[in-house]
């Protein structure tokens, strides 16, 4: 048993790995990490862009599409079958743990992150293609992504939310949830079917805020490297709150799960913060943590399996209000990390099309 399943199984949290590659899902590497404890796979624009234009695993498809579909469309299919895969090789832990893991997510393109009738056609159409139970379709927590949020939920659609960077938008996201399950239970949805995670980002809230507390100088000494963690364990207190009481439970009387929250960006940035501070600080249940490639064997190595999210809450609490009496904005650091995260992935995705656009060109197509 490695420290993946004893995190699993002692801690009830599931853990995921952050990266998905064509010769990782053919050669068995992703297999191997199941074998290891690897319980779901989550994939980004930025992850696609590496995978394809770093390997020839796609040259034979893409040369075989580009031929008659566009570069774009030939990219989706072959994110669909990458996906389609994964999923089959996460389909055992799906069935065996009764459909509450096992997932694969794909994100609706950048593009849309402001459009919410394209995010809602983008997700409907994502899941048309890959007609799977442990499929979820990523969906940003914009603004404008929120209301599509709440619509794929009314359908009985697995999403995972992404790009959460504060406590306000996590409420809005809960709540695109619930009213989401609500809906779906009037139309005589099964609920039981219906599955969620809220991926709130780490890592990015200590670079910007600490990139603040630089700038504010002496008055902010002792602050840094605190506010991402504080914020997280806030945000596990309102998933408790907001997953109990009358609401929820006329809920999960119909067979509704709650929507886990999901750690994102845990990788230490900071060379000079532990390498697992953002896995071993956020351990609880009903939560998922998912790592990439080096942040999973380090926990394998010298990972600390206890839980830890519900400790230290009133530090938490006083910690982001210490920040906001030096002069951090804790609002506007959340809007810059939306904003940087989108551009971010929008700029791999551009990226890799125009990559996939020279390698059709070279083709001559």
């Amino acid at each position: 048993m490695t420290r993946l399943h004893e995190l699993y199984r002692e801690q009830g949290q599931s853990p995921w790995i952050d990266n998905l590659d064509r010769p990782g899902v053919r050669g068995g590497g992703l297999a191997q990490l199941v074998e290891r404890g690897i319980r779901g796979v989550t994939s980004n624009p930025t992850i696609f862009e590496k995978a394809m234009t770093g390997s020839d695993a796609y040259d034979e498809q893409f040369a075989e599409l580009v031929g008659r579909t566009s570069v774009e469309s030939a990219f989706w299919d072959m994110a669909i079958e990458d996906v389609t895969e994964a999923c089959g090789v996460l389909r055992p832990v799906h069935d065996d743990s009764g459909g509450a893991d096992g997932f694969v997510s794909l994100e609706v393109s950048p593009a849309l992150a402001t459009d919410t009738a394209g995010t809602v056609e983008a997700a409907r159409d994502i899941h048309r293609r890959i007609d799977l139970p442990n499929l979820m379709v990523k969906i940003p927590a914009t603004e404008e992504g929120v209301p599509a949020i709440a619509t794929m939920i009314s359908e009985g659609r697995n999403i995972n939310v992404t790009l959460i960077f504060s406590l306000p938008r996590y409420e809005a996201v809960i709540e695109a949830y619930l009213s989401g399950l609500e809906a779906f239970a009037a139309s005589g949805g099964d609920l039981s079917k219906v599955h969620s995670v809220a991926s709130f980002f780490v890592s990015r809230v200590d670079t910007e805020v600490d990139r603040r507390l630089a700038a504010i100088g002496e008055s902010a000494s002792g602050l840094a490297g605190k506010a991402a963690v504080a914020q997280a364990r806030l945000a596990y207190q309102a998933f408790r709150s907001r997953f109990s009481g009358p609401r929820w439970e006329a809920l999960a009387a119909r067979g509704a799960r709650v929507q886990r929250p999901l750690w994102a960006s845990t990788s230490t940035k900071n060379p000079a913060y532990r390498d697992l501070l953002y896995v071993d600080s956020l351990i609880g249940p009903d939560t998922v943590d998912t790592m990439p490639d080096a942040t999973v064997e380090a926990f394998l190595d010298h990972g600390t399996v206890a839980r830890s999210v519900d400790t230290g809450v009133d530090g938490a609490r006083e910690h982001l209000a210490r920040l906001g009496e030096v002069g951090v904005d804790m609002a506007d650091v959340a809007r810059v990390l939306e904003e940087e995260g989108v551009a971010s992935f929008s700029k791999s995705f551009d990226q890799l099309l125009q990559a996939l656009t020279d390698k059709a060109n070279a083709l001559g197509r």
